[in-house]
């Protein structure tokens, strides 16, 4: 080859490189706005809703006690996170709530005031607007604003009036008038209002006079605490083990199930091919079919329940399982086999001496990987199922109201995992390297 026809091709190779150098550029962005375009990122910025998304973030941290006049009747009642287990009691209000002759006076954060007057009529002085009034009738809401002068924090029909700001929210229907004030912490977390408990410090509680007086503080807290009507601390347990058990049953399940057929599925146990083949595609098609899909088939055949999301596990996991652990089989010493022959050993003991001291190693890491993995699936599957952290996750999540328990719950989750995860490396370390 001569030195001009090698300069030539260097030259072209350098000048594909530089070609493909600026065509990756353009293939980015050319993707790029082809996914915006697909996926309708333009209308789906505009379709969003941050107020809708900071009332969710402040829910998840935080609760909102309401205060609620019905329209139709006068009355007054309060309740935290608006429900019956968090009602005070009637006639009982909170300190910054204040019912007189002269209406109901609500104090909101930040200094700001509503006022109900007994006829009904809403007063709010919001700082840096002025004064919002809204009356319910028949009719509908009598207010002092017009959709041409209400701002955006303001939701305003003929039968709805909804302010809300720094200091809180006020609904205003024909029905009803609630005022929401929200409050930093997870109120009722530990004690309901119907506890003797509630209200005192740890401090009264461990050291303090008898609070009740047929039990003692700390049984008599720990019992309402236990049987939390509202935050449901026994059922949260009993789900946190339910999962981990459908984890667990449906891993080891799975991994009992698939090590002897492995044996049939591998090269040099196995001397059929038709046999090894059909096994391999019965691992294929059950790692293919996604554990999600088998525990929607499970749940249709046997019904929910813990049971049927360990019985997809262990079909999906059997089909992983099945594929590693024949794989591993034949990549196994030969020698150390051959060694344990030359003994006289039968196929069972070549087979227990010679090859399962050389996977289990394999075994027990890939075992241990997807019991910890199969811990946060069993999350998902226990929601279609009906059982689990799942179950309580998904309810908590279809109410639309009870964020901070789907903030209880997800970090109830991560401290799982992370505990499976834990436990798996030091089951690594204990088992496989011996430390």
């Amino acid at each position: 080859m001569t030195d001009a026809v090698m300069h030539s091709e260097i030259h072209a190779l350098f000048r594909r490189k530089r070609l493909m150098a600026l065509a990756l550029p353009f293939m980015v962005l050319a993707y790029l706005a082809y996914v915006v375009w697909t996926f309708d990122v333009v209308g789906l910025m505009q379709r969003a809703e941050p107020g809708r998304a900071q009332t969710l973030l402040a829910d998840s941290y935080s609760y909102k006690t309401h205060i609620t006049r019905s329209n139709r009747s006068g009355d007054w009642d309060a309740a935290i996170e608006g429900e019956r287990k968090g009602k005070y009691a009637e006639g009982v209000f909170p300190a910054w709530a204040v019912l007189n002759d002269t209406g109901m006076t609500i104090a909101l954060n930040h200094g700001q005031e509503v006022r109900v007057s007994p006829e009904g009529e809403m007063r709010y002085d919001v700082p840096g607007f002025g004064l919002i009034t809204a009356l319910p009738t028949r009719r509908g809401i009598e207010t002092n604003l017009t959709p041409e002068t209400a701002p955006e924090w303001v939701n305003l029909s003929n039968t709805r009036l909804s302010i809300t700001t720094e200091g809180g929210r006020v609904n205003v229907t024909k029905s009803k008038t609630e005022v929401f004030r929200y409050f930093t912490g997870w109120e009722l977390f530990f004690f309901t209002l119907d506890s003797p408990y509630h209200g005192h410090s740890l401090t009264e509680i461990l050291f303090g006079d008898q609070i009740d007086p047929s039990r003692g503080n700390i049984a008599g807290a720990l019992h309402d605490f236990w049987t939390n009507s509202m935050w449901h601390h026994h059922q949260v347990a009993w789900a946190m083990f339910e999962t981990i058990l459908m984890a667990f049953l449906g891993t080891m399940a799975a991994g009992l199930i698939a090590l002897p057929l492995a044996f049939f599925a591998a090269r040099g146990f196995n001397p059929l091919r038709s046999t090894r083949f059909a096994l391999r595609r019965v691992f294929d098609f059950l790692r293919g079919v996604d554990g999600l899909i088998w525990t929607i088939l499970l749940s249709r055949a046997f019904g929910p329940g813990p049971l049927t999301g360990s019985l997809a596990i262990m079909l999906t996991d059997t089909g992983t399982f099945g594929k590693l652990f024949s794989e591993a089989l034949e990549n196994t010493d030969k020698k150390q086999i051959e060694g344990i022959q030359s003994t006289g050993a039968n196929r069972l003991q070549r087979y227990r001496f010679g090859v399962l001291p050389q996977l289990m190693p394999v075994l027990l890491s890939q075992i241990l990987y997807y019991l910890e993995s199969n811990t946060r699936s069993a999350t998902i599957i226990g929601a279609i199922t009906g059982g689990g952290i799942g179950l309580l996750l998904t309810q908590a999540m279809i109410t639309h109201k009870d964020w901070e328990e789907v903030t209880y719950y997800i970090i109830l989750v991560v401290l799982m995992v992370m505990m499976m995860d834990w436990l798996s490396g030091w089951l690594r370390r204990k088992l496989i390297k011996g430390g």
